[in-house]
């Protein structure tokens, strides 16, 4: 697949974000344990994970500006370094201030390292294959999410949990210095390629349409023509960050699965988008995205109301994955999107407002669940998620325009 990628600076990337998906993968399968243990409660498990989503909201918007002062190189060397100090002093703190002020250096570094990677990718993909480019990004995550837990997993048999965090941290400098030597310096990314036509202004097939100029569009145009993107990004937040959290509880207590065995349950979510995501990428970018969006949409929401009613491990194992081949294979594909309905020049603009949709699912997730949770039990928790699946399927055929194949499509048939 790599062979198929002619610029180093992409492949630079895909090092840098799996050492880092590595790195995200341990937290995850011990963040919610280690607090647990110190005696925090659900809910300020969840508002925890909502100040880590208040520090990406507190900087999405912003991050654009910052990139394009700063560069996204710079930006990324920076933002790596600073999740490695926060991801690695999270077991040594012991006050809800303290972890509430980490969460939101946490969420801060990471929404750069987001951004910085995204605006790099899109913005040296043809856009042909934009999906195709952006999956083999989330693929390089998504290998360190399956890694991460896996070594969480050991690491916590043979020692302390806090040393799998001491660990994450490690892998973020590593990660850091791989850009640091292996990344072109930034060129100006947008000097040479002529701002494109929008698509949403012609019947024309986008992949030859001519370059146009047009002037830069305003923050609510540009939501406008990336809203369906920004519903899937919302919506995949809000699961994520609630099922990282609760999921794992969920089984210990209602499905009586022993906590061990839940810190793997990560790693299959992971893998499902894994097996999927490529190929989903490449039917996402000859058939159309949205359309492609609805259908994992519809599954996922199915395989999310089956965590209701499995009870076996290896069972849920088996819908964690399917959920995961489908729920997480809509975030690269929404970002592709969103890559080929923006011109070039608005990436940093545009990313900037997707993240911070993602941001605001994660802020309003854990909140939410966690509530819901502590009130009504897990049964009410995973059905209220899939219902927000569900609705982004309704959003997503309402809107199914947005999509230029399918405006293509409708002018071939007319």
């Amino acid at each position: 697949m790599l062979a198929k990628i002619k610029d180093r600076n992409v492949r630079v990337v895909y090092a840098s974000i799996f050492l880092l998906g590595i790195a995200y993968g341990v937290p995850i399968a011990l963040s919610s344990l280690v607090l647990a243990k110190q005696g925090f409660s659900k809910q300020d498990i969840g508002t925890l994970a909502a100040f880590f989503a208040g520090g990406i909201v507190a900087l999405s918007l912003p991050m654009g500006a910052i990139i394009q002062r700063f560069s996204a190189r710079r930006t990324l060397i920076v933002a790596l370094l600073g999740y490695a100090v926060a991801v690695g002093s999270f077991p040594y703190i012991r006050s809800y201030p303290q972890f509430a002020a980490l969460r939101v250096v946490d969420g801060m570094c990471s929404v750069g390292i987001w951004v910085a990677c995204e605006t790099i990718l899109l913005s040296r993909a043809d856009r042909t294959h934009k999906a195709y480019i952006v999956s083999l990004y989330a693929i390089a995550m998504g290998l360190g999410y399956v890694i991460g837990p896996v070594m969480a997993h050991t690491i916590a048999h043979f020692a302390d949990m806090k040393y799998a965090f001491v660990v994450a941290g490690v892998l973020s400098v590593l990660s850091a210095f791989v850009v640091v030597s292996q990344l072109e310096q930034d060129t100006d990314l947008h000097a040479h390629v002529p701002a494109e036509l929008d698509p949403a202004e012609s019947s024309l097939d986008y992949r030859t349409m001519a370059h146009v100029p047009q002037p830069a569009p305003r923050s609510m145009d540009l939501l406008a023509r990336i809203r369906t993107s920004c519903f899937a990004t919302f919506a995949y937040g809000y699961f994520q960050s609630s099922v990282v959290l609760f999921l794992p509880l969920y089984l210990i207590e209602s499905k009586h699965i022993p906590e061990s065995r839940t810190i793997l349950v990560p790693a299959f979510f992971a893998a499902g988008m894994l097996v999927l995501s490529n190929l989903t990428a490449r039917v996402g970018d000859a058939r159309g995205h949205l359309l492609l969006m609805r259908a994992l949409g519809a599954v996922g929401t199915v395989m999310v109301l089956g965590f209701i009613w499995i009870d076996s491990f290896w069972g849920m194992c088996a819908a964690v994955f399917v959920a995961g081949s489908t729920l997480a294979s809509i975030s690269p594909v929404s970002l592709a999107l969103q890559g080929v309905v923006v011109a070039q020049r608005d990436y940093t603009r545009a990313n900037a407002i997707y993240n911070a949709f993602y941001a605001a699912g994660m802020l309003l997730g854990p909140i939410i669940s966690g509530a819901l949770f502590t009130r009504y039990g897990g049964v009410s928790m995973l059905g209220h998620l899939a219902l927000l699946w569900a609705a982004f399927v309704v959003f997503a055929t309402i809107y199914r325009m947005d999509d230029p194949v399918a405006r293509t499509q409708r002018v071939s048939t007319v």
